[in-house]
């Protein structure tokens, strides 16, 4: 009886322990992301100025993979609500960072999780960044773009669009024309990265090294 008791207290124990550790994996993670939000790449003859890019859905991809995807978006959250205290967006940047990052390593790490293989994380990941760049498009159109109009008009957010490739006529055009490609490329970069380093790091973030 004592062993039984000994041995569940141990039990019980060591749940606690994965789940403290867990609990301080994203909270690293969530402050690498952060960090590299704050690291904005503009591409003024692809996007315009207020599209940038940055690599801060890429620790969130590593804790989708390693620890599953309801800790990929827990990380995409705690980095745009730190973030949101040091950007001037009025939380609209964030809001957008926050739902395609989450349809991203959400979708990713659901199927990595089904089919832990080299085969299912190369699924899981492409199809992430899919998802997230067609999620993009209603997500802008219908969401972030209505309250941006609020502070910038949308006139002026065509123009920005029309400046790099006159031909397009409508918000939703600039969107299919712009956004839906670079969010899938940035997603696919963040990939490929993930794939170079995820091996080396994942005994680290399961607490197996």
């Amino acid at each position: 009886m004592t062993n039984l008791t000994n041995t569940a207290n141990s039990s019980a124990y060591s749940r606690r322990g994965v789940s403290a550790r867990t609990i301080a994996v994203i909270g690293v993670l969530s402050a690498a992301a952060f960090v590299l939000q704050l690291i904005e790449i503009p591409v003024p003859m692809l996007m315009p100025a207020f599209i940038k890019f940055d690599f801060s859905d890429l620790p969130a991809l590593l804790g989708a993979f390693a620890l599953g995807p309801v800790s990929g978006i827990l990380i995409e959250l705690i980095k745009n609500l730190l973030h949101t205290m040091a950007s001037g967006s009025f939380a609209v940047g964030e809001l957008s960072n926050f739902m395609l990052g989450a349809v991203f390593v959400g979708v990713a790490g659901l199927i990595y999780n089904r089919n832990r293989t080299k085969k299912g994380a190369v699924l899981g990941a492409v199809a992430g960044a899919a998802a997230m760049a067609l999620f993009s498009v209603p997500s802008n159109y219908f969401i972030v773009y209505p309250v941006y109009y609020n502070f910038m008009p949308r006139e002026t957010i065509l123009a920005a669009y029309q400046a790099i490739v006159p031909g397009v006529k409508s918000i939703f055009q600039s969107l299919l024309v712009f956004n839906l490609p670079f969010t899938f490329v940035k997603g696919m970069i963040d990939v490929v990265i993930t794939f170079l380093i995820y091996k080396q790091l994942s005994p680290i973030l399961k607490g197996k090294q």
